[in-house]
């Protein structure tokens, strides 16, 4: 059996391992990003396989919970992606204004910074009264983090930058308080925020939303995770709801692409089709 082989029969039992010891599932992620995580891991500890790693997660829950946070490391900024928040703002959120009230769910939010660059342009566009947002997470501490709401001053720069790319209103520094070479999110952005622990791979459907954001996230999964994720959206998402997901992400190989259309190609904001809404010219 080729060394190959053998590779992926210890990374599939590591998984199986994890799965049914600690309850969380990897054994759908992608598995080219997964590989080059567990074996970042695994060479930083000194070990010569995942067999003799994977003991050590069964037996030390320590060493779990660095693998489950090594896992869970995400690249987020505010408004990152600049021009994806301008075409939100320019061809979604024109059209939610009608609404009486607004439901957001921004799915995988890592440590809230996305989810504040939202409220911060439904707070200029009028509609930050009237909305609730949901952010959540598999990563508990990434959600404690987000409640906060402090991120290191030295982002400042490229957070203001992001934000007159974004077509910012303002000045960014209106939304944040700095102290201590830290920056804190302002409470009046604060109170229409929910923070909590959800999990794409296991948990179920997360109300009915207007809008969803999960950007940056589909790309750690297979093709069968994909599906499971992009049929949650859907059965989450309200009639004529939108849905935007990452730059490197699409719906084309989903099995209910077709529930959908296309709202901005590049930007990959998508809306589901459905009975003609007040909302929907």
């Amino acid at each position: 059996m080729r060394q190959k082989d053998i590779e992926r029969i210890e990374i599939d039992l590591f998984l199986e391992g994890i799965n049914r010891r600690y309850g969380y599932d990897y054994r759908n992620y992608a598995r080219a990003s997964l590989k080059r995580r567990l074996f970042e891991r695994i060479q930083k500890l000194g070990m010569e396989s995942i067999s003799e790693y994977q003991k050590l997660v069964l037996y030390d829950e320590r060493e779990f919970t660095e693998f489950f946070n090594h896992m869970s490391i995400t690249v987020t900024e505010m408004f990152r992606d600049p021009l994806f928040f301008r075409s939100l703002r320019d061809k979604v959120i024109s059209l939610l204004e009608t609404y009486p009230y607004l439901k957001i769910w921004n799915a995988g939010c890592a440590t809230g910074e996305e989810t504040y660059s939202i409220a911060i342009l439904l707070e200029e566009e009028g509609l930050l009264e009237r909305a609730l947002i949901y952010g959540t997470d598999f990563n508990p501490t990434s959600i404690q983090n987000a409640q906060e709401g402090i991120y290191p001053a030295e982002k400042i720069k490229k957070y203001s930058d992001n934000y007159t790319k974004a077509g910012g209103k303002g000045l960014f520094s209106n939304y944040f308080h700095e102290k201590y070479n830290r920056i804190k999110i302002k409470n009046s952005l604060r109170k229409q925020l929910t923070f909590s622990e959800h999990n794409l791979v296991t948990d179920n459907s997360f109300g009915e939303m207007n809008l969803i954001l999960c950007r940056n996230v589909l790309i750690y999964f297979n093709k069968m995770l994909q599906n499971r994720a992009i049929s949650l959206f859907y059965s989450s998402l309200s009639n004529r709801g939108f849905l935007c997901l990452g730059a490197k992400e699409s719906l084309e190989m989903s099995s209910i692409s077709s529930n959908f259309e296309v709202v901005g190609v590049k930007e990959k904001i998508f809306r589901k089709k459905g009975l003609a809404s007040h909302a929907a010219n």
